[in-house]
């Protein structure tokens, strides 16, 4: 029977930096610093409501996709959920597509008709996210399914939050991936509410990486917003996976600053605690990884301006195309709808 884990320390105070280039962390970083900016243009834009499409805002969650997408090919598949930007800007999407896509435009990744949350990516390995509670974690284990069956080596990873635990198509997913040995990582968000509703008055108990015990795979509970600890995880989870040693269970415990939907917090509306709020804002993920950089003269202050200028510029661009981009024709809309008369 496999073993549960759970990470007390950061994997830095475990391991050190040493398992981890200076070169990997830059990436690291810079992926955390795009997500943040590009969700903070979001916010920024949204007030003009020329962006119809309902937005979900990974702020607070950037390293989860950071340190487990960098261990990703571009033919490895990951599946996601309404809250799917952080994921796949990691994966490697044109954010200009993204925009495109919120603004409803027919360069959108979707041509228009999928919005914030059914972004889709194939090239990428992004076959489409899901806006279905738990609805990526079966479709995860039908391509990693595939990929024994086609004998090569991709991996597949859901990602999906605590909600999701509630799913009973969770449970049936985990079952069968580690009764086929499947090349999948189950990869839960915790960010301890499902909408509203609190962890607490949903399950039992708040250690979800502990199912994994009952499915005969491993489990393993981390910091979410320490993005090294992260990094160390999904490595032994894809490395494994890659090789055969079939799933994993890895649950990163974090917390979204934003509401459920929209740019606004709903702390504001008293829909959470704001003595916890306040508690998870010193835990950003973005200053966290800054401070550690800073700390090992992997970057300077000054090289952190230069990559905070270009990314800027990247997301002005992507703003300007998205909106600058025609809508899709009327004639359009049945075009990539499967129907049979």
């Amino acid at each position: 029977m496999a073993k549960n884990k759970k990470a007390t320390k950061t994997a830095g105070e475990k391991k050190g930096l040493n398992s981890i280039s200076a070169r990997t962390l830059k990436e690291l970083y810079e992926t955390i610093l795009r997500i943040r900016r590009f969700e903070e243009k979001i916010i920024e834009v949204y007030p003009v409501q020329d962006m119809k499409t309902p937005v979900h805002l990974c702020i607070g969650e950037e390293a989860i996709a950071a340190g487990v997408c960098i261990h990703l090919r571009k033919d490895d598949y990951v599946f996601s959920t309404h809250r799917s930007h952080g994921h796949s800007i990691a994966k490697g999407s044109d954010m200009r597509r993204m925009m495109a896509e919120f603004y409803g435009r027919k360069t959108g990744c979707s041509k228009g008709k999928g919005g914030s949350m059914h972004l889709c990516d194939p090239e990428n390995g992004i076959l489409g996210s899901t806006a279905i509670v738990g609805g990526g974690i079966p479709i995860a284990v039908g391509t990693a399914l595939a990929s024994v069956m086609k004998d090569v080596d991709t991996v597949s990873v859901a990602f999906f939050g605590d909600g999701a635990m509630d799913e009973g198509t969770f449970h049936e997913s985990m079952n069968f991936a580690s009764l086929k040995k499947l090349p999948v990582i189950f990869l839960c968000e915790n960010n301890f509410y499902a909408t509203n509703s609190p962890q607490s008055a949903r399950q039992p108990h708040d250690n979800i990486a502990m199912r994994a015990e009952g499915y005969a795979m491993p489990g393993i509970q981390i910091d979410g917003n320490d993005v090294v600890a992260v990094y160390e995880a999904a490595k032994e989870a894809v490395d494994r996976a890659r090789a055969g040693g079939g799933p994993s269970l890895v649950e990163c415990r974090t917390y979204r600053w934003k509401g459920h939907v929209g740019p606004d917090c709903d702390v504001e509306k008293g829909c959470r605690p704001r003595d916890e709020h306040d508690i998870w804002l010193k835990k950003c993920p973005v200053e966290r990884t800054r401070k550690l950089l800073l700390e090992n003269k992997i970057m300077s202050e000054k090289e952190m301006e230069k990559l905070l200028d270009k990314i800027n510029k990247e997301m002005d661009e992507a703003v300007e195309f998205g909106r600058s981009s025609p809508f899709p024709d009327a004639s359009e809309l049945f075009e990539d709808v499967y129907y049979k008369g």
